[in-house]
């Protein structure tokens, strides 16, 4: 898998379980409330269902990632962490909270990935590129990104 895809993964697989819950219920009450009714609610439970599910089935990542919130996901695990990591401003930061490599090898094969054209020499400019631009993507793939963090 590709870096980012392990980014991706590491943070919209965190949400299923902690956010899925809210994030759904407005999707899961009107299902539901047909369900709690009579025999007459049950054809308008077959008809939720129905239009329900063709927008899940046309975008599953997007209706999964639509829910994500990236800055809560990434507070939350890098509170759980020992050392103080501001994966706001770091993308090694960033990485260390995820438990993905952060050496300078992982963050050039990440630029390439996201097809970096400056010079991979200077670290620093390439690491702050690699953030805004690790947080556009994240946002481009629905997850719910902070604007400041955004390119």
């Amino acid at each position: 898998m590709s870096v980012f895809g392990n980014i991706m993964s590491k943070i919209f697989g965190h949400s299923s379980s902690a956010q899925a819950a809210p994030a759904d219920s407005p999707v899961a009450k009107p299902a539901a409330a047909p369900t709690a009714g009579a025999k007459p609610a049950a054809a308008p439970t077959a008809t939720a269902t129905a239009s329900a599910t063709p927008a899940p089935s046309a975008a599953p990542a997007s209706t999964g990632a639509a829910s994500v919130d990236v800055g809560a996901v990434l507070t939350n695990l890098a509170g759980q962490k020992k050392e103080k990591l501001d994966w706001r401003k770091s993308i090694v930061d960033l990485m260390k909270v995820l438990d993905l490599d952060s050496s300078l090898s992982a963050r050039k094969q990440l630029a390439q990935e996201l097809k970096y054209s400056g010079d991979m020499n200077d670290s620093a400019a390439m690491n702050i590129w690699l953030h805004k631009q690790v947080m556009t993507k994240l946002a481009e793939n629905g997850g719910k990104v902070p604007a400041e963090l955004k390119a």
